[in-house]
């Protein structure tokens, strides 16, 4: 497999607009998809801390988690077992455990805004969780902020478009890989994400793997309070192919792995046609779609 070659930025130069940080934050989004950043704010102590929030939540008792399954929700709210995610229909479901919170807006009847399902231990689980969202949140909207000068749109341009956002952050446990698992098992099968911009943290052991352009796939580390960051098919389509969604996976391996991946997607009535195209493609409505080919409780037939 070949080595780490996904570049590394300082986020504080991407918001304060240096050209070359700019110049790279373009040359990424227009070819690999993927990149790693630094100094964006939330310390590599404060990360240590949030991933020790979802350990000790997936090591809790099963039954405790079946009180908060989404599984008998019509939403992607609360704990995920093991196959409860498909996400490439020619593979099996993936072997992970995850649990997904995101933005609740009172009195919506749309799922992306459903109300959280929180677990009663373990005990603090619920608000280090959301002050986490919170500022996850600010330091994707930065970053959007950075890509949208960085490929010539006004630098402000997505910024009334996520005062309400579809933002889903997400817990996964990867267990070593199981015995059992053949070719067409993994931790998450090959995928693109599904919306804007995905702002993700890791616990440092190695798992996941981005398909290069030219073929074969590179592996992408990153340690505690660096981030990766990838770009989703919403906003490749937004921004008509000028951002691309690169393919990527987890096989697994024989460790445990934790990441904490957030999902920065717009306000459910966006319009994410290709700009300047005349169409309308509402972010709801496309994330919607993709969630109900996923999940495999919300899938019917």
């Amino acid at each position: 497999m070949a080595q780490d070659i996904i570049p590394t930025l300082d986020a504080a130069r991407i918001a304060a607009r240096d050209a070359d940080a700019l110049d790279v934050l373009r040359n990424v989004a227009e070819g690999v998809g993927f990149l790693k950043v630094g100094n964006a704010g939330l310390s590599p102590a404060r990360m240590r801390f949030v991933l020790a929030a979802y350990r000790a939540f997936f090591d809790r008792p099963e039954a405790e988690k079946r009180a908060v399954d989404m599984a008998r929700t019509g939403a992607n709210r609360g704990w995920g077992a093991s196959g409860s995610e498909q996400v490439d229909p020619q593979a099996n479901p993936d072997f992970k455990q995850v649990f997904d919170c995101g933005f609740e807006l009172a009195g919506s009847d749309l799922a992306v805004y459903a109300p959280n399902l929180w677990p009663e231990r373990p005990e603090g689980f619920r608000a280090v969780i959301e002050a986490y969202y919170r500022d996850a949140c600010a330091v994707a909207l930065g970053l959007l902020r950075g890509i949208a000068e960085a490929i010539g749109e006004d630098r402000g341009y997505f910024d009334d478009k996520f005062d309400r956002p579809m933002a889903l952050l997400r817990g996964n446990y990867y267990p070593p890989r199981p015995d059992w698992a053949g070719a067409k098992d993994f931790g998450i099968a090959t995928h693109t994400d599904y919306g804007c911009l995905t702002l993700l943290a890791t616990d440092g052991v190695p798992g996941l793997e981005v398909r290069l352009r030219g073929g074969g796939w590179a592996a992408v580390n990153a340690d505690s309070g660096t981030f990766v960051i990838n770009f989703g098919e919403m906003l490749e389509m937004w921004t008509d192919g000028r951002v691309k969604a690169t393919p990527h996976r987890v096989v697994g391996g024989n460790a445990e792995r934790l990441s904490v991946p957030l999902f920065f997607n717009p306000n459910y009535e966006t319009n994410v046609a290709p700009m300047g195209s005349g169409r309308t493609i509402t972010a709801g409505e496309h994330l919607s779609k993709r969630f109900a080919e996923t999940y495999t409780h919300l899938q019917t037939g």
